[in-house]
């Protein structure tokens, strides 16, 4: 109810969240770790007010009411500090007298969080059920020929190629005329996907760089991780870990100025440059850091006001189309370093993509293509974006492989593929799948959070609130009470954990295909599934 007592349109009851509180009386000690800990202020210290009945034994007074008042927990029911379900609480409590459950009804929340006219936007990805990769199944085992059945026991070379691929004539004959050969690199072919600093907490980023640093330097695996459109810190740009990162560059430009400034002073250069247009959670739709995240570091760094909402619009009038792009961007940022870096551009996974993908055959800059599925996550895009549009990347992958496949440029431009990899924890199959659909290697977002940060984030629309800054575990909060509970170097450990956890099972699924020295890209005749219209979209075999 309201304060001034009176029912209104957008009272709620706890019954109407889609997370309740339980709180037990007699456990707790009021010592306020819940209330001081939770993210959204969805509970409180409350009075209370108990009535009980007063009957004497004899029965020769008339029974009476005893009130009584006492101190407990009360949870918040409007909209804003509706609980998120993050379980914040239950950690903290020593007595373990809070615990957050999820509603048995449809909630009814959804329906007053368009106040004052805003359409409800949240971090995190679509609720959709299992994924068309996590179907999949390998079901080519080379049993006689294959010398690599034990992956336990043989070498293993899982390493992909970011760059134009000259074929073998083309490229004798241009090192013969003393042309200009197209640069590429040897990467893994996991990359960690584009989550900006800022989007990021400074410690979840300086722990992610970390951990790709050891895993280069101690480990021998050549991971990548991409920036996102929120630029660099100077004291990295200047670094030698620079090879280790792909810059992005976007339609907010931000960052850029000093990415520029340090372009004389750079050490090394970065393994590549990315140029987004779109992304697969929001595709056609800008994104928005919210002014909840622009503090002075991140205002700094990315050349802005602090305290200002940042929209990266779907389009740039420097970018307007991928015509353009070829003649403008992917040159330009091939020039700016001298055309010793490989320059890529990264749509959302569309309809359209073949036709950015034949336009790409034709530029001699073009260095990939990356292109993000429906499934792909992200920290501000509204509902609408999140649960309409877009398109699955199993089926657009495979489009764009074919299509190469019938110009006779396969083994030229390699494609990236991301957008719900791993989302029911299937890292390495999906990983697997996607490689043999066509794919030189995966982007991994979303993922890397819940393993490395331990990510509260759920399909069931658990927590899902990385874009307002109020991260419980302070993996996407620039408040320094948030992310200072994240250690950075524990996260670089979870992070080369993962990595090689993957390692091992992508090895155990590719070692039976007997292909122990290369990755097995388009390797369709591996895989397979139960759903027979599945199968004939992606040309795969129909198993049951």
């Amino acid at each position: 109810m309201e304060p001034d007592g009176q029912l209104k349109p957008s009272t709620l009851s706890p019954k109407d969240l889609p997370w309740q509180v339980l709180w037990s009386k007699e456990k707790c000690s009021l010592c306020g770790r819940c209330t001081a800990v939770c993210p959204v202020r969805a509970i409180e210290l409350g009075v209370h007010r108990m009535r009980a009945l007063n009957v004497s034994l004899g029965l020769t007074e008339k029974p009476s009411n005893v009130f009584g008042v006492y101190h407990g927990i009360h949870q918040r029911t409007d909209a804003t500090h509706a609980c998120i379900g993050c379980g914040m609480c239950a950690l903290v409590c020593p007595n373990g007298a809070i615990m957050p459950i999820h509603n048995d009804e449809p909630d009814k929340l959804r329906f007053h969080l368009s106040q004052g006219g805003e359409p409800r936007r949240r971090g995190g990805r679509r609720n959709a059920p299992e994924s068309l990769l996590d179907q999949i199944k390998f079901v080519r085992i080379s049993m006689l020929t294959d010398p690599a059945l034990d992956a336990g026991r043989h070498e293993f070379e899982l390493r992909t190629l970011l760059g134009r691929i000259l074929a073998p004539e083309d490229a004798l004959r241009v090192a013969r005329e003393g042309g200009w050969l197209p640069p590429v690199r040897e990467i893994y072919p996991l990359i960690i996907g584009s989550m900006s600093f800022g989007a990021l907490s400074p410690t979840m980023w300086e722990g992610l760089q970390m951990g790709v640093a050891y895993l280069n330097e101690e480990m021998g695996m050549p991971v990548r991780m991409a920036t996102g459109e929120g630029g660099c810190p100077p004291r990295l740009l200047r670094s030698r870990f620079m090879k280790y990162v792909i810059l992005q560059i976007a339609s907010g430009y931000f960052g850029w100025d000093e990415i520029i400034h340090a372009l004389p002073e750079m050490k090394e250069d970065p393994c590549a440059i990315e140029i987004k247009y779109g992304q697969g959670a929001k595709p056609g739709d800008g994104g928005l850091l919210m002014w909840y995240k622009v503090n002075k570091l991140i205002a700094a760094i990315r050349g802005v006001p602090t305290g200002v909402n940042l929209p990266s619009p779907p389009t740039h009038q420097t970018k307007y189309s991928i015509e353009e792009a070829v003649a403008k961007m992917i040159q330009s940022m091939s020039m700016a370093w001298g055309f010793r870096v490989p320059v890529y551009p990264k749509i959302s996974a569309t309809s359209t993509a073949l036709a950015v993908l034949n336009n790409l055959t034709r530029n001699p800059y073009a260095a990939a293509l990356a292109m993000d599925g429906e499934d792909g996550g992200t920290g501000a895009a509204y509902n609408i974006s999140i649960d309409h549009m877009g398109h699955p990347i199993a089926s657009i992958v495979r489009d764009a492989y074919l299509n190469l496949v019938r110009i006779g440029r396969q083994n030229e431009i390699p494609i990236l593929a991301g957008g719900g990899i791993g989302k029911n924890g299937n890292l390495a199959a999906n990983a697997a799948a996607l490689i043999m659909l066509g794919a030189s290697g995966v982007v991994v977002g979303k993922y890397i959070m819940q393993a490395t940060a331990g990510c509260l984030g759920s399909e069931r629309d658990r927590c899902n609130i990385c874009n307002i800054g109020l991260c419980p575990k302070g993996i996407t909060s620039q408040d320094p009470r948030l992310y200072r509970r994240l250690d950075p170097e524990k996260v670089a450990e979870r992070l080369v954990e993962t990595v090689k956890s993957f390692d091992t099972e992508l090895k155990k699924i590719v070692a039976p295909l007997g292909r122990s020295t290369s990755l097995p890209i388009g390797m369709s005749d591996a895989i397979g599934i139960a759903d027979k219209s599945a199968a004939e979209r992606l040309g795969i075999r129909h198993v049951i």
